[in-house]
Protein backbone atom coordinates (compact mmCIF):
# COMPACT_ATOMS: atom_id res chain seq x y z
CA UNK A 1 0.00 0.00 0.00
CA UNK A 2 1.34 3.43 -0.96
CA UNK A 3 2.14 5.93 1.74
CA UNK A 4 0.27 9.22 1.59
CA UNK A 5 2.24 12.34 2.34
CA UNK A 6 0.51 14.83 4.61
CA UNK A 7 -1.01 17.80 2.73
CA UNK A 8 -0.69 16.13 -0.67
CA UNK A 9 -3.95 14.30 -1.13
CA UNK A 10 -5.64 13.57 -4.41
CA UNK A 11 -8.58 15.68 -3.25
CA UNK A 12 -6.29 18.71 -2.71
CA UNK A 13 -4.73 18.27 -6.13
CA UNK A 14 -8.09 18.03 -7.91
CA UNK A 15 -9.46 21.02 -6.00
CA UNK A 16 -6.46 23.12 -6.95
CA UNK A 17 -6.68 22.05 -10.60
CA UNK A 18 -10.39 22.90 -10.80
CA UNK A 19 -9.85 26.27 -9.12
CA UNK A 20 -7.19 27.21 -11.69
CA UNK A 21 -9.22 26.12 -14.72
CA UNK A 22 -11.27 29.34 -15.18
CA UNK A 23 -8.14 31.49 -15.02
CA UNK A 24 -6.45 29.31 -17.64
CA UNK A 25 -9.44 29.53 -19.96
CA UNK A 26 -9.65 33.30 -19.51
CA UNK A 27 -5.98 33.77 -20.38
CA UNK A 28 -6.30 31.49 -23.40
CA UNK A 29 -9.30 33.35 -24.81
CA UNK A 30 -7.61 36.72 -24.26
CA UNK A 31 -4.54 35.62 -26.25
CA UNK A 32 -6.20 33.67 -29.04
CA UNK A 33 -7.77 35.43 -31.98
CA UNK A 34 -10.67 33.82 -33.76
CA UNK A 35 -10.19 36.08 -36.77
CA UNK A 36 -8.52 35.20 -40.05
CA UNK A 37 -5.67 37.18 -41.48
CA UNK A 38 -6.31 38.98 -44.76
CA UNK A 39 -4.32 36.39 -46.77
CA UNK A 40 -6.24 33.53 -45.12
CA UNK A 41 -9.54 35.20 -46.06
CA UNK A 42 -8.23 36.00 -49.55
CA UNK A 43 -9.23 39.62 -48.86
CA UNK A 44 -9.06 42.15 -51.68
CA UNK A 45 -9.68 45.91 -51.55
CA UNK A 46 -12.00 45.76 -54.55
CA UNK A 47 -15.48 44.22 -54.81
CA UNK A 48 -16.18 40.86 -56.41
CA UNK A 49 -18.73 41.87 -59.00
CA UNK A 50 -21.70 43.28 -57.10
CA UNK A 51 -20.51 41.79 -53.80
CA UNK A 52 -18.61 43.95 -51.30
CA UNK A 53 -17.93 44.11 -47.56
CA UNK A 54 -20.48 46.91 -47.21
CA UNK A 55 -23.19 44.40 -48.23
CA UNK A 56 -21.93 41.64 -45.90
CA UNK A 57 -23.47 40.65 -42.55
CA UNK A 58 -19.97 40.34 -41.07
CA UNK A 59 -18.98 43.95 -41.84
CA UNK A 60 -18.64 46.24 -38.80
CA UNK A 61 -18.91 49.91 -39.80
CA UNK A 62 -16.91 51.96 -40.43
CA UNK A 63 -13.94 49.69 -41.28
CA UNK A 64 -14.06 46.41 -39.38
CA UNK A 65 -15.04 42.80 -39.83
CA UNK A 66 -16.19 40.10 -37.44
CA UNK A 67 -13.96 37.44 -39.02
CA UNK A 68 -11.04 39.26 -40.71
CA UNK A 69 -8.29 41.00 -38.72
CA UNK A 70 -7.46 44.63 -39.25
CA UNK A 71 -9.02 47.42 -41.23
CA UNK A 72 -11.20 46.44 -44.19
CA UNK A 73 -12.77 48.62 -46.86
CA UNK A 74 -16.53 48.67 -47.33
CA UNK A 75 -15.69 48.24 -51.02
CA UNK A 76 -13.50 45.17 -50.36
CA UNK A 77 -14.40 41.49 -50.53
CA UNK A 78 -13.22 38.13 -49.11
CA UNK A 79 -14.15 34.45 -49.25
CA UNK A 80 -16.12 34.75 -45.97
CA UNK A 81 -18.66 37.04 -47.66
CA UNK A 82 -22.19 36.50 -46.28
CA UNK A 83 -24.83 38.60 -48.06
CA UNK A 84 -27.38 40.62 -46.13
CA UNK A 85 -30.87 39.13 -46.54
Amino acid sequence: MAKQQPGRSRRTFIGTAIAGLPATLLLHSACASDKMTKPQAEYQDTPNGIYSCGLCTLFVAPDGCKVVEGVVSKDGWCKAFAPVD
